[in-house]
C-alpha cells in the first residue's frame, strides 16, 4: 500500500475538529468515505491514531506525534513549487561548461575575462576532462558548450552529429622536447637520427585525434616509437620536461618553457600544426542567459 499525502490532510481534520462527520464535510466526503482514508492510513502506519471511544475523538500517542509530523510534511510539500521555481531559475542563469584540461588551465580564464565587458556573465559550472568525455556530455545535454581545440581535417564527434562551433582563438601544436647539452632538440625530428622516443596521447584525447590524422605518415617514417601515453597534454608536458621524449603540445601551455629554453621545437616549422580554438553549442535555441554568451562569442544565432 502507498501513502497518499491527502490522508494527512484527512487525518488533520479529525485531529483539529474531534469528530469524523464534522471533518469528512470539511473534506467534502461522504462519513464512509472519509472512514476508509482514516483506516487506510492507520493501516499504512501499523498503528491506531484515535481513541474512537471517547467523545470527542482524541488523538492516540501516535497521533499526537503524528499531528506535529504530518503539519511538517505538508509545509515542507507546499514549499515545493516556489523551491522548485528558485531552482529553475538559478539553472536558467547558470552557463554549464565543458572543456578540454589544456584549455582549462590556460585559455579559458582569460577568455571569459575578456568576454565581461561585452556580456554580464552568471553562476558558471565546469567540467574539466579529456575531448571524449567532454563531446559525451554535449550529446548528453548535460553541458550547454564545449571549449575544445579543433581541426578541420580530424573532426570530432560534435561534427558528425551536427553541434554548431565558432572559432573564439587559435593555437598552435608544437613537438617540443627538453635541450641537449647544447641547446639543441636531445631528439631532432630529423632523417638519420636516432629512433624518436614519442610521448603519446590516447585515443580519448582530441589533440592525439589531430596529431594522428595529421604526422602519423611522417611519424612512421622516422620510426617514432611511443614510450608514454596519457589523456592529459599537462602529463606529456612533465614527461618531456624529464627529457623522456618528443611531444606535440599546444604554445599556450608551454609558452613559459620555450621562452626560458626548458623545452625546444624539436624540428622545423613544417612540424608545427596550426590548430583553432571552437566553442560548440547544440543547433537547438538556449536560454537567455547562454545565447547571450553565444552572441558575444562571435557566434550566430542559433538556426541562422
Amino acid at each position: 500500500m502507498t501513502m497518499n499525502l491527502s490522508w494527512l490532510e484527512d487525518f488533520l481534520a479529525v485531529a483539529e475538529s474531534g469528530n469524523f462527520s464534522r471533518a469528512a464535510e470539511q473534506r467534502h466526503m461522504t462519513q464512509p468515505a472519509f472512514s476508509r482514508r482514516i483506516r487506510a492510513l492507520e493501516e499504512w502506519l501499523g498503528v491506531p491514531l484515535f481513541d474512537r471511544g471517547s467523545h470527542p475523538v482524541t488523538l492516540t500517542e501516535t497521533g499526537q506525534w503524528l499531528r506535529t509530523s504530518a503539519q511538517e510534511v505538508l509545509t515542507r510539500v507546499a514549499r515545493l513549487p516556489d523551491e522548485a521555481r528558485t531552482v529553475a531559475d538559478a539553472s536558467s542563469a547558470t552557463l554549464r561548461f565543458a572543456a578540454t584540461h589544456a584549455l582549462s588551465l590556460t585559455f579559458l580564464p582569460t577568455w571569459l575575462r575578456s568576454l565581461e565587458s561585452r556580456v554580464a556573465i552568471g553562476p558558471i559550472q565546469l567540467v574539466s576532462d579529456v575531448a571524449a568525455n567532454c563531446e559525451a556530455l554535449m550529446v548528453q545535454g548535460r553541458v550547454q558548450f564545449l571549449l575544445c581545440h579543433a581541426h578541420p581535417l580530424a573532426p570530432g564527434r560534435l561534427v558528425a552529429e551536427g553541434f554548431v562551433s565558432t572559432a573564439i582563438g587559435a593555437d598552435t601544436l608544437l613537438p617540443v622536447c627538453a635541450p641537449a647539452r647544447a641547446g639543441k632538440p636531445r631528439f631532432p625530428l630529423v632523417k638519420g637520427a636516432a629512433k624518436i622516443p614519442l610521448l603519446a596521447y590516447s585515443a580519448e584525447s582530441g589533440l592525439g585525434r589531430v596529431v594522428r590524422a595529421l604526422r602519423a605518415e611522417a611519424l612512421d617514417k622516422l620510426e617514432a616509437e611511443p614510450v608514454f601515453t596519457a589523456h592529459l597534454a599537462t602529463l606529456l608536458k612533465a614527461m618531456a620536461l624529464e627529457g623522456r621524449g618528443v611531444a606535440w603540445l599546444p604554445r599556450s601551455l608551454i609558452e613559459d618553457e620555450l621562452r626560458e629554453r626548458r623545452l625546444v621545437e624539436a624540428g622545423p616549422a613544417t612540424w608545427r600544426i596550426p590548430i583553432e580554438i571552437r566553442l560548440f553549442r547544440r543547433q537547438a535555441a538556449e536560454l537567455p542567459a547562454a545565447e547571450a554568451l553565444w552572441r558575444a562569442a562571435g557566434g550566430e544565432q542559433a538556426g541562422a
